[in-house]
């Protein structure tokens, strides 16, 4: 048997059955957002309400998905008024417009926020209460309107996912709810819909999708099924990211990241994230750094502090993504893997907090409190290495410049 298989056999023959929950309908390729109208049709939307934002509605591309959508037969409506993190009162504007269209579905359309605020419309429609309830550690599974997802970026998976972040307007709580009703019904996958990325964001997204196929690898609730999506998409994330951020025109590049970023996020939506997770919702919750650049800040030191408690699924994770051959001994393979990520981050030019331009006082002023918030989410529980409260703490120092 070799290394890795040593590393990854580690279940018995009677391991407890696992859930795996996907997206009924899948179309991907380049040109799948044509298809978009023919989808909604089929799965029985014709009032949709398509949920993105200001830059993709004022550039035509929101246009183009209500003419698609009307060839098809629906009657859509639009909501544009997503922002970067939404918040429980920005989802106030989109739940009117949602419930005044009579809409029996949405469309999500954009980054991470437009989708994850679609999620939350999808369930608040058919709800009296604020999002704030449906808040890990509640699972909601009840009423909620048919999601359809169309991602622009490659990074968030929030197409492929049963959760959606959203920010507390009154504690700056980013808060991950989850359940099956947040999963979309059906998502369109075109890379096309990428190729405008700036570097900055294809790098941001690129190391957030990295980190999902990470996580969900070493996370204390992988299974078979996710491990193969899991070690498929950081091979190939890390194979394309590099390209396509030096040329966002690399359509080779642009595919290979879209389709690893929606494998990523199926590996996470059914093995769940970490720590890297769980300390990066309180960094944009306080400070309103982007969700994949705050993922990024800590993918490194995480990974390092988390290394020796699972070496062996680190060290695949190496092998997986080529920095690493199978002489290798797992320690030697799992520190490659934390050099390249050190590497990588570098390449792309991801920020310190201090770089950013975060005050080292407000840093240090709300440690103990984002320890605490990243704790209570739930997901560092499923880090290999559980920590404690002063050990987030001393990350969180660790990063700072």
């Amino acid at each position: 048997m070799t290394q890795t298989a040593h590393a990854t056999d580690t279940r018995t023959a009677d391991a407890l059955p696992y859930n795996v929950t996907l997206p009924r309908h899948s179309k991907i390729g380049a040109g799948a957002a044509a298809e978009l109208g023919s989808l909604c049709t089929q799965v029985g939307i014709r009032r949709p309400v398509l949920v993105t934002d200001r830059y993709l509605s004022e550039t035509g591309q929101a246009d183009r998905l209500v003419d698609i959508l009307r060839a098809a037969g629906c009657e859509p409506a639009v909501f544009s008024e997503t922002v970067p993190d939404p918040t429980s009162s920005s989802l106030q504007p989109g739940l009117e417009a949602v419930r005044k269209h009579k809409a029996d579905g949405v469309i999500g359309f954009g980054g991470g926020s437009p989708m994850d605020t679609a999620k939350a419309l999808a369930v608040l429609a058919n709800s009296e209460d604020g999002i704030a309830s449906f808040k890990a550690p509640n699972l909601y599974s009840g009423p909620a309107l048919p999601i359809v997802a169309v991602p622009t970026t490659a990074g968030s998976g929030s197409e492929a996912t049963q959760f959606t972040v959203i920010t507390d307007d009154d504690s700056d709580e980013k808060m991950l709810c989850p359940g099956l009703s947040f999963l979309p019904l059906a998502t369109v996958i075109d890379f096309e819909l990428t190729v405008s990325m700036p570097a900055r964001l294809t790098a941001d997204t690129g190391v957030d999708a990295l980190t999902h196929a990470i996580e969900a690898y070493v996370s204390r609730r992988a299974n078979p099924f996710t491990d193969g999506l899991a070690l498929a998409a950081m091979r190939t994330i890390n194979a394309n990211l590099r390209r396509a951020y030096a040329d966002g025109q690399d359509r080779q590049a642009r595919e290979a990241m879209m389709l690893a970023s929606t494998q990523a996020g199926m590996a996470f939506s059914n093995a769940s994230v970490a720590l890297v997770h769980g300390m990066s919702r309180p960094i944009g919750g306080h400070f309103h750094v982007a969700h994949g650049l705050s993922n990024a800040m800590l993918l490194p030191a995480v990974t390092r502090f988390s290394a020796e408690a699972a070496t062996g699924r680190y060290a695949d994770c190496a092998r997986a993504m080529r920095l690493a051959d199978e002489s290798a001994s797992d320690a030697v393979a799992a520190g490659a893997l934390v050099d390249e990520l050190d590497a990588l981050c570098d390449d792309v030019a991801v920020p310190s907090p201090a770089e950013y331009g975060i005050d080292e006082k407000e840093w240090d002023a709300r440690l103990e409190v984002m320890a605490q918030q990243a704790l209570a989410s739930g997901s560092p529980a499923n880090n290999p290495r559980v920590p404690d409260a002063d050990d987030v703490v001393e990350l969180y120092q660790a990063i700072y410049r």
